[in-house]
């Protein structure tokens, strides 16, 4: 039972995703990815770094996704540090990196996980001493 609620979630994500690409602006465009993600049924998505493994809550079922890691290895944890982080969003909200070099950003401005709150449409950025920044991205219509 479990393994087709899984696939019926894993199906859907990955549609919903291979959508939001066809439709996504370069520059701002991750609005419209989170909000084909949240039609879809996703409620919230975790990501944790450097390990860059990332779950998505969905209506049909949790989802775990592995991406490249940051890290190999053993390594200090970078410090929290706010200002790094807004300017890592900035440049990747004005389509100058791609998602991976937003992460190793996110990652060397101390973020050790991350979380989309489809429904409130925030994302919180954390350090390891639970120190947080809550950023929210705007509605849009598909």
């Amino acid at each position: 039972m479990s393994n087709a609620v899984s696939s019926k979630a894993i199906e859907n994500l990955q549609r919903a995703m291979q959508h939001a690409e066809t439709i996504r602006p370069k520059v701002g465009g991750f609005p419209y990815l989170a909000e084909v993600l949240r039609q879809a049924g996703a409620t919230h998505n975790l990501w944790y770094l450097p390990s860059c493994h990332c779950i998505f809550q969905t209506q049909q079922g949790a989802v775990a996704m592995q991406a490249q890691p940051l890290i190999s290895g053993i390594a200090d944890i970078p410090a929290f540090d706010q200002a790094a982080l807004i300017t890592a969003l900035r440049t990747d909200q004005a389509g100058h990196t791609t998602f991976p070099e937003f992460l190793e950003a996110s990652w060397k401005a101390g973020i050790v996980k991350y979380e989309v709150d489809f429904a409130a449409r925030t994302v919180t950025y954390y350090g390891v001493n639970d120190e947080a920044y809550v950023e929210e991205y705007p509605a849009v219509a598909l």
